[in-house]
């Protein structure tokens, strides 16, 4: 089977990312990349022997391309998403979809429209203890999956808000360590539990006064089966970075994974310092096969660069799904569901209420969810 010609539109961080994926992958031909800026575009293309764009339907037109990885900041996701949509091309967009749910749907429609494939970056989901944990839930070695959390402790300095122009602004960024940190952890908290019925929030900037967005939330969340669950996520905490979801069952059995550890990981400049390990697991039986799976996964995670690896797997299950006709293992639909928590939180804190699911695009506030009411 042919490859596919494939592009990526923005040419920030964790476009490079992407970029070494798709001229790596054999299911890929890497042939061009689309930004704003023809300079920066260009020297992008250059880097990796493509074509460079300023205009996305030049770029489908003119280099034949098939598939697009879109990589720019959150609020602009959404116009080439539909753009490329229309014209008939595959679409894999970075986390989170979107900063809002209009544009969530208005990107899913578009797909739905255009009969194409639209997936949402969340390769978390394809590290291995991650993924261990969902076999064992599967198997149903739990029971019900009836009480799940998130920690996610980290910090952000000036220097990181100062690296972009758009970040730490609601309308450039989209929000603070929700909309960008914390959605690896809200996608595998809502995929290892299941439908959402609610979610209570708030969120602060405790120490954070250069910028407009928040650095800490907590939220508690019911699930449709009954379950309960919770999340904290704050970049306010020193030093480095601390990541887990923990599931625990009906029938008292628990599983979990340390997602992050070690230094802060900021994509395109530095590396997942350590490797993702389950570190709970009271699986009768199992418990003393945690320490052989920490060994293994530690192996495989120093064959090769872990950043990169995970971001290529997704790739490469992205590209199979279009190869294949079949849905990729992270769909658009998966990727709103995360921005519903988001905006949940931040609709909750304003209302001083529960949100209930699923939460609708537009609430009649024209306050970006309740994230400029604070301004």
């Amino acid at each position: 089977m042919e490859p596919l010609r494939t592009a990526v539109i923005g040419y920030g961080k964790i476009a490079h990312l992407h970029a070494q994926a798709l001229r790596s992958l054999p299911q890929s031909e890497f042939v061009a990349v689309c930004g704003r800026d023809a300079a920066r575009a260009q020297t992008f293309a250059q880097q990796y022997g493509a074509a460079a764009f300023t205009s996305v339907q030049a770029m489908i037109e003119q280099a034949g391309v098939q598939a697009v990885v879109i990589c720019t900041p959150h609020p602009a996701h959404a116009a080439p998403a539909v753009e490329a949509a229309a014209c008939g091309v595959h679409v894999l967009v970075e986390k989170p979809l979107a900063a809002s749910l209009a544009d969530c749907d208005a990107m899913i429609a578009a797909a739905d429209r255009a009969g194409v494939k639209l997936g949402v970056v969340s390769q978390r989901r394809f590290y291995e203890p991650v993924r261990r944990m969902r076999q064992a839930i599967d198997d149903g070695k739990i029971g019900q999956p009836m009480l799940g959390s998130v920690i996610l402790y980290g910090w952000r300095d000036e220097a990181y808000y100062r690296s972009d122009p758009w970040r730490g602004q609601w309308l450039a960024e989209g929000g603070g360590v929700l909309v960008n940190q914390a959605p690896h952890q809200l996608d595998l908290l809502q995929w290892f539990m299941g439908p959402i019925e609610e979610v209570f929030g708030y969120w602060a900037n405790l120490n954070h006064p250069f910028i407009e967005v928040e650095d800490t939330a907590v939220a508690v969340l019911r699930f449709k089966n009954g379950g309960l669950g919770s999340i904290v996520a704050s970049n306010s905490q020193k030093p480095g970075i601390y990541g887990k979801v923990h599931v625990h069952g009906s029938n008292g059995r628990s599983v979990g994974v340390q997602t992050e550890g070690g230094a802060m990981f900021i994509a395109g400049v530095t590396s997942i310092l350590e490797p993702p390990y389950n570190d709970l697991w009271t699986i009768p039986g199992e418990e003393s096969m945690v320490e052989r799976w920490r060994a293994e996964d530690r192996a495989a995670f120093e064959q090769s660069d872990p950043t990169l690896r995970y971001i290529m797997l997704q790739n490469q299950d992205f590209l199979d799904a279009v190869l294949e006709d079949r849905e990729p293992a992270v769909t658009g639909r998966d990727g709103r569901v995360t921005v519903e928590i988001f905006t949940a939180i931040y609709r909750s804190q304003r209302d001083r209420a529960p949100v209930r699911f699923p939460v609708a695009a537009h609430d009649g506030a024209d306050d970006f969810d309740g994230r400029l009411a604070a301004r």
